[in-house]
């Protein structure tokens, strides 16, 4: 079985680094990011199982990113968790049409953000999230 693959998108190289490295560590294949137009670039090559973002990133932020992916039918599915500093709450109305299931703040412990990912691809399992796509 193919392991599903997990799309983290941040500006600070360590966060990819720690992420990346616990991700991995659990099985799962891991693509990483800089920045929102870099994160689509790479999914026009191929689609994640689900992308854990941070908010604000220059280029394009999180919540752009979430934007897009969702108004796209390839990737409306993808489950997004949002990672943003401690303090900043963002609003209802700019979760509104994006693919955000779950939020964590920064700072974060790497083994809480593996199992939120677990929980999340346990419910939305990639077999929904494409038959979705084809339906």
């Amino acid at each position: 079985m193919k392991p599903k693959t997990i799309m983290i998108v941040d500006d600070e190289i360590h966060v990819n680094a720690v992420v990346g490295a616990k991700l991995r560590g659990a099985g799962f294949s891991v693509l990483s990011a800089r920045d929102g137009e870099e994160a689509m670039n790479l999914i026009n090559q191929g689609t994640p199982d689900l992308v854990i973002t941070d908010w604000q990133m220059p280029r394009m932020s999180g919540i752009e990113l979430s934007r897009r992916l969702r108004t796209d039918p390839r990737t409306a599915g993808i489950p997004v968790i949002m990672v943003t500093s401690r303090g900043h709450r963002i609003p209802q109305s700019d979760l509104d049409g994006t693919n955000i299931v779950a939020m964590m703040a920064k700072p974060f412990s790497p083994r809480e953000l593996l199992a939120k990912a677990q929980e999340i691809l346990s419910r939305h399992a990639p077999s929904s999230v494409h038959d979705a796509e084809a339906a």
